[in-house]
């Protein structure tokens, strides 16, 4: 156990304790009541940290463990691919936006499904968006919890089950003391963790390799395909690059967990300026992850667990008591997707199924009361559920991140800008994602990619004409916004 390491990933975990405590005297005397508050963060967000919890949000185990880990297998082709990532606060801004933010305050919508339960006045949309977002982000938090597992582990040395309860405590205190204003603030600092952090360890990475000329060399001599775009053994095809970008580009506006951040910002000058600076942040972040990722190659051959490049290469090249400042980045990235997925579905559980359908009478004391409890809950099933981790966490991540926006993305968005949307078509909308998003998914893993795209592209457009087809044949009404 290298103690120069621990002590400052201890003291960051102290930092988000102490962060979560002042979140929690802010729920205490709420100025818009206790859901608004702990769910939403009272609406008060300004640009900076809307910018930096959209991307400490968005950037998470897959990109600082799993991302760079395959960048470490595949070569510079997955580098390539991941850099479509970058319009990802810019489109969720973009799309959603002033008109989604007005719309939330006029329903007084607190989570995305409040939103699709005035929009579609239909239980049977609310009910399956709230088990599709239990569902997949059950999936996409286990990969979360997984990856602080392992990190925490490879930095201590002690076992993965031991590891992973640590992990778990440090989180679950601070969210469900603080909620949503917590993950807001923590996100906060948690992501110009990750700018620092990412910028050392690469300016590291590339002096340990004698400079980028001389690893792109060894790299060369070792695999040239490592150099393509193609992958170190050319699985990754013009068409799967190209359709990647409709995952992790332009569909990540049906993301539950990002979409609601377009609920909570204060006004639009915080809108605009989290647009730029969350662009050039994630466009920073993923860049420097996903170098370190190839760079750490030659550096530190052989690794068997792609997954834990990153804790290894930056024990290597750096003196423990900096390893432990640069490893808060990933420990950061992780910590702020899983809470941010924690407060999600525990805000779907008691918002959009128990105070709409179980008890709309619900007094605020019993309110707060269940929302402690089932966080506390949520938290304790993914734990058991990443007790047995999967090899790579980054496919995970993306089974559950297709999932959400093939379920999602047509309900949200044409929801907002078409009038003649109704509930029919984002019921078959709805339906028409998860079912062909799950089949294709078992199909790819048993037979190859079909038509060589990744699996959300054709369950994204089957949705779409599910939505348009229904919406208009079933019954073509006009809403008015």
């Amino acid at each position: 156990m290298n103690i120069g390491v621990i002590i400052p990933l201890v003291i960051f975990l102290v930092l988000i304790f102490i962060i979560g405590l002042w979140s929690s005297k802010k729920v205490e005397s709420p100025t818009g009541g206790f859901l608004q508050d702990y769910f939403l963060g009272g609406r008060e967000l300004g640009g900076f940290v809307l910018a930096m919890t959209m991307v400490a949000t968005y950037g998470s185990a897959s990109s600082f463990l799993g991302g760079p880990g395959t960048a470490y297998t595949m070569g510079f082709g997955w580098v390539l691919l991941a850099m479509t990532q970058v319009v990802t606060g810019y489109f969720i801004l973009l799309v959603l936006g002033k008109k989604f933010s007005i719309l939330a305050r006029k329903y007084n919508a607190i989570t995305l499904i409040d939103f699709l339960k005035v929009r579609y006045n239909s239980s049977v949309v609310v009910l399956l968006a709230a088990i599709s977002m239990i569902i997949f982000l059950f999936s996409a938090m286990t990969a979360q919890w997984v990856g602080g597992g392992r990190l925490i582990e490879s930095l201590t040395g002690v076992q993965y089950t031991t590891a992973l309860f640590i992990f778990a405590i440090s989180v679950l205190v601070y969210v469900v003391i603080g909620g949503f204003r917590a993950v807001a603030v923590t996100d906060a600092v948690q992501g110009a963790v990750m700018v620092i952090g990412t910028l050392i360890l690469l300016i590291a990475v590339i002096i340990a390799g004698g400079g980028v000329p001389n690893i792109i060399q060894d790299l060369l001599a070792e695999n040239p395909r490592l150099l393509t775009p193609y992958g170190n053994e050319g699985n990754l095809s013009a068409a799967y690059v190209s359709s990647f970008w409709i995952l992790v580009g332009v569909g990540v506006v049906g993301l539950p967990q990002m979409a609601v951040r377009a609920m909570s910002y204060k006004n639009t000058r915080s809108m605009h300026r989290a647009l730029v600076i969350g662009t050039i942040v994630t466009g920073f972040i993923m860049l420097n992850m996903h170098l370190i990722g190839i760079f750490a190659r030659p550096i530190l051959p052989g690794v068997e667990i792609a997954d834990s490049v990153i804790p290894l290469v930056t024990l290597k090249v750096l003196p423990a008591w900096l390893a432990g400042i640069v490893l808060a980045a990933p420990l950061a990235a992780i910590m702020s997707t899983v809470d941010s997925l924690l407060i999600l579905v525990s805000s779907s559980i008691v918002k959009d199924v128990y105070i709409n359908y179980i008890k709309p009478d619900a007094s605020e004391k019993s309110i707060k009361r269940l929302s402690f409890g089932v966080t506390t809950l949520l938290g304790s099933i993914v734990f058991l559920l990443a007790l047995d981790p999967p090899d790579l966490l980054i496919f995970l991540n993306l089974f559950a991140f297709g999932g959400l926006e093939a379920a999602f993305i047509w309900p949200v968005v044409l929801g907002l800008y078409w009038s003649y949307g109704n509930k029919y078509g984002a019921i078959a909308s709805m339906l028409t994602g998860i079912i062909s998003y799950i089949a294709l998914h078992f199909y790819n893993e048993a037979y190859g990619n079909l038509f060589g795209m990744h699996t959300v592209v054709l369950p994204v457009i089957l949705s779409l004409l599910a939505y348009v087809a229904c919406s208009l044949l079933i019954k073509k009404t006009k809403y008015i916004f």
